[in-house]
Parts: C-alpha cells; structure tokens; sequence
C-alpha cells in the first residue's frame, strides 16, 4: 500500500517555474515506478512524465519536453516534477501515481496508486 500527498502547486505568471512534490509512504516507494498526470476540469486525465523505480529511466509527453523534469529522491519517499517556462495551457491538477511496475509506465491503467492533486494554475 502507497499512500500519496502532492504539494507545490499554486498560482505563477507565465514563464514562472514551479516545483511539485510527491510525498510517499509505505515501504514499496522505492521499488516502484512513478508517474505524474494532469487533468483539466471536462478532459480526459493526460500523462506528464514517468520515471522508473530508480530514476535513471525517464520519459515525457511530448507537450512538456525540455520544459518539465522528473525526479525523486528514494531516501525522502518524495517525487518530484519541476516546472519551467509555464505556460497558461499548464493550468490543470496535477496527480502523482505509484506503479506496481519498477519500469517506466505511461498508461493510467498501470497506476495502482494515486495522489489527491494540486492545482497549477498558471495566468497570462
């Protein structure tokens, strides 16, 4: 059992930068891979970035190349997703998600577990 809490969310100018946090507990943080996702209000919830269990291994969807970074840090129990050059499309909740799978995951159907959200909201 992993249970999530994501920080780090607000309000930010355009071209702002931000940094989320993913709080892990549970013994298996270190052994699973991690992702984040977001979700606007009527859409569909839409991949982010992944990374597996030890971090080297990392994938984006291609809306946030060179803008977002993924990492973590397994010592913490903590994710992170560090954003920069917002922009107002940016403006979503953002989840974080825990995998049974130690590898790089991109569907939601690989998530077990899931974060409550943070809001981005990002203003032009």
């Amino acid at each position: 059992q992993v249970q999530l809490v994501e920080s780090g969310g607000g309000l930010v100018q355009a071209g702002g930068s931000l940094r989320l946090s993913c709080a892990a507990s549970g013994r298996t943080f270190s052994t699973s891979a991690m992702g984040w996702f977001r979700q606007a209000p009527g859409e569909e919830q839409e991949f982010v970035a992944a990374t597996d269990w030890r971090g080297r291994s990392t994938t984006y969807a291609d809306s946030v190349k060179g803008r977002f970074t993924i990492s973590r840090d397994n010592a913490k129990n903590t994710l992170y997703l560090q954003i920069d050059s917002l922009k107002p499309e940016d403006t979503d909740v953002y989840y974080c998600a825990a995998s049974r799978s130690m590898f790089v995951r991109l569907a939601k159907s690989d998530y077990e577990y899931w974060g409550q959200g943070t809001q981005v909201t990002v203003s032009s």
